[in-house]
């Protein structure tokens, strides 16, 4: 074929490359392989030439482009071309382009880096073979394209397995997007009980989607007439979610009246439904006990045969909802745990407040808030007169009681804001925002007098020493703990059970 056969046949072209030198290369390599070529440095440029003269193929090349920047403007080149062809240079390294592109509309691509005479082979066997408008999608292509999305979808549900709702749900809503699904519903066992009927389980509908809205959307609650315990329902036997639940074996419902229950059946032609599936979801353990999860239920508006392809996909989704649901369990317990360790870390495993080292951490958190906003921030601190003589007298466990008195006597007389902290054996301390020196002796002689009025079961009453100080303007904690120590050992000297202000 001669190069004029080719002009021909090519037309003209617009090429697009933000790179000056990378656009000469193009037009030494390929100029001739077109009736005309222009080139552009970005889609803006390309989009204003090709409004004043259409190009009949337009080649984009990415070397050089950002997808984070230029993905959308070159996708709304792609979707402006319509049938007309659009051939993309794609650097092999950063081959994400191409279903980014493709996702705006049809395209053809050359893997690149090229040599010269290798680009001009590729884009001439390319206007050899010619640019045909993309054929229309035939049914098995279009069917194969739902499925795929439903894939995609139902793998999309699973980053909300930190809520298994959310999951179900999300799960519900991508099956929709099954060829022919008008309903979607997962049942979940619960822990409580075994799987049989008469043995208490507990079977809920955890989450539901359907097509269309008002009456002619289906629910499943008001078909099944329950939407919990559901292995006790009368429609267990017959309802393909429930028996799949149940046996942990698929069930297949091709004609509602075949359930053998006349107003289900009904219940169902009302919606529409011709056709009902129930996928069980694999248990996680080894309990042959308990063999499901749940189950996925699909309502189809249609009877199909399914194929050996189509099965093996639908148990991949019912193994996706068990993958999920152990995740969401995997979460819950991890949150749990962490809760536990938190708890143990910075509490106090006798008395439940704050220990020492949580509240030295709070206690730079205050003092940086209260800088922050110029309040004033006060801490007492106390510890409990002649406590080892309480131990002596009446031993360790009586002791124990005694500190747990006075710290839900101190707790119950502070505010929300205010932190309990026990720094030590018998010491506290109270760490007291937007409270003022003044403020602060109140408070601390509020729980000197609750204190000492206290009950300590096994023991005569008891009562604290305490020292109150407000910091100082340019204070560190060390510094504020330093003076309100000093307040405390001067309540000592002056004869116990009261309470000193911290010299500035």
């Amino acid at each position: 074929m001669s190069q004029q056969e080719g002009a021909r046949r090519a037309g003209s072209a617009l090429y697009v490359n933000p790179a000056a030198p990378r656009r000469a290369g193009f037009e030494r390599a390929c100029a001739d392989l077109f009736g005309s070529l222009r080139t552009a440095d970005g889609a803006e440029q390309a989009a204003a030439l090709l409004v004043r003269q259409p190009a009949e193929l337009l080649v984009l090349d990415l070397d050089r482009f950002e997808i984070a920047i230029d993905l959308a403007a070159l996708g709304r080149l792609v979707a402006q071309r319509a049938d007309a062809p659009v051939l993309v240079l794609c650097p092999f390294t950063n081959a994400r382009w191409l279903p980014a592109l493709m996702a705006h509309g049809a395209i053809d691509y050359i893997v690149g880096p090229l040599a010269p005479e290798e680009l001009r082979a590729a884009v001439a066997a390319r206007l050899e073979r010619g640019f045909a408008p993309p054929l229309a999608a035939g049914p098995r292509e279009a069917e194969l394209a739902a499925l795929l999305a439903v894939r995609s979808a139902a793998q999309r549900a699973l980053a909300q397995t930190d809520d298994g709702v959310g999951f179900a749900e999300g799960l519900c809503a991508a099956l929709l997007g099954w060829p022919g699904v008008v309903h979607a519903a997962m049942f979940l066992l619960h822990p409580s009980g075994d799987i049989g009927a008469d043995a208490g389980g507990d079977l809920r509908l955890e989450a539901q989607h359907g097509r269309g809205a008002g009456p002619a959307a289906p629910d499943l609650a008001a078909i099944l007439g329950r939407g919990e315990r559901l292995l006790q329902s009368p429609l267990r036997h017959a309802f393909p979610g429930l028996l799949a639940a149940a046996t942990g074996e698929p069930a297949l419902l091709d004609a509602p009246d075949k359930s053998g229950e006349p107003e289900l059946a009904q219940a169902l032609r009302a919606h529409g439904v011709q056709m009902v599936l129930g996928l069980p979801i694999p248990a996680a353990g080894p309990d042959g006990r308990r063999p499901t999860a749940g189950a996925l239920c699909l309502m189809f508006d249609r009877t199909d045969p399914f194929s050996h392809a189509q099965l093996a996909a639908l148990d991949d989704l019912a193994q996706l909802a068990a993958f999920g649901l152990r995740m969401a369990g995997l979460v819950r317990e991890s949150e749990a745990l962490l809760a536990r360790v938190t708890q143990l870390a910075t509490l106090d495993a006798l008395t439940g407040v704050a220990n020492r080292r949580h509240g030295e951490y709070l206690m730079e958190q205050e003092i940086r808030r209260a800088r922050r906003y110029r309040l004033p921030l006060a801490l007492i601190a106390f510890d409990i007169d002649r406590f080892r003589n309480i131990n002596d007298a009446y031993g360790h466990p009586v002791g124990d009681v005694a500190l747990r008195t006075v710290a839900d006597t101190a707790r119950a007389l502070l505010r929300s804001s205010d932190v309990l902290v026990r720094s030590g054996g018998e010491d506290f301390q109270v760490i007291a925002p937007h409270t003022s020196a003044i403020d602060g002796l109140k408070l601390a002689e509020k729980l000197r007098v609750a204190i000492e009025a206290a009950e300590i079961p096994g023991c005569d009453h008891l009562t604290v020493s305490l020292g109150v100080a407000q910091l100082g303007e340019r204070e560190s904690g060390d510094s504020l703990a330093v003076r309100v120590n000093a307040a405390l050992a001067r309540a000592k000297r002056a004869g116990r059970n009261c309470v000193e202000l911290a010299m500035g």
